[in-house]
């Protein structure tokens, strides 16, 4: 089958490993080419021809998943990575992200959130797990050192740009917000093409962040009242 996307696993439980490669497996366009137990062993080992995904565990004995994204990243940006974890708290997604991590997805989420994540990235988007959203507009409102020196930029947004990139920092795909918003998903691309210009960011993540550390959610709620 044509654009078959390879899958390395890298996680010191043998369990999870297992978890995750029986999910893959129900998928035609997935197949896992590798599995590690840590950074080391993925570094030493990998073959970066059989490789188009990293499943990377973020806590492990020997070379942290941190480390080991640092260094994959700098052996071939062409490989994505998704990072797996248990953390939910912003420091560490945002370290994973400022590294180059293409996703950020926990342990705990449903089949289809990994899968939807590794699709993703496969696409060159960026993904945040949903259940990430909420504890990313909680940590920085809670965090007192943010500034909203780039508030401005959400002024030059017309009122769908607004929405649009309220429900992007929501977690919502386009087609999801396509269907809210009875529009097309190019229609909604064209938009968000617009909207990242406005605001100075490349991605989605970058977005995210962006309305986060903004307070969309209040701007939103204010612009709409």
């Amino acid at each position: 089958m044509e654009n078959i996307i390879k899958v390395i696993v890298v996680d010191d439980h043998s369990l999870i490993r297992e978890g995750l490669n029986r999910i893959i497996s129900f998928e035609e366009d997935l197949m896992i080419t590798g599995e590690f137990s840590n950074g080391e062993e993925l570094l030493k080992n990998i073959d970066i021809k059989e490789c188009n995904v990293v499943l990377l565990d973020i806590n492990m004995p020997i070379k942290s998943g941190i480390e080991t994204l640092k260094e994959l990243k700098a052996v071939s940006n062409e490989i994505k990575v998704v990072m797996l974890t248990v953390e939910n708290d912003r420091k560490t997604i945002m370290q994973a992200i400022e590294l180059g991590a293409d996703a950020y997805i926990l342990k705990e989420s449903a089949g289809a959130e990994v899968v939807n994540a590794i699709r993703n990235v496969y696409e060159g988007e960026k993904y945040i797990d949903k259940s990430l959203i909420k504890v990313m507009f909680s940590d920085f409102k809670k965090d007192a050192s943010i500034k909203n020196n780039e508030k401005d930029n959400l002024n030059f947004l017309t009122n769908r740009e607004l929405n649009i990139l309220f429900e992007i920092s929501r977690g919502l795909k386009n087609k999801e917000i396509a269907e809210k918003l009875f529009l097309s998903e190019k229609t909604i691309k064209n938009y968000i093409t617009s909207i990242f210009k406005k605001i100075e960011v490349e991605d989605r993540v970058q977005a995210t962040i962006f309305a986060i550390r903004n307070n969309i959610e209040e701007y939103y709620k204010e612009r709409f009242k």
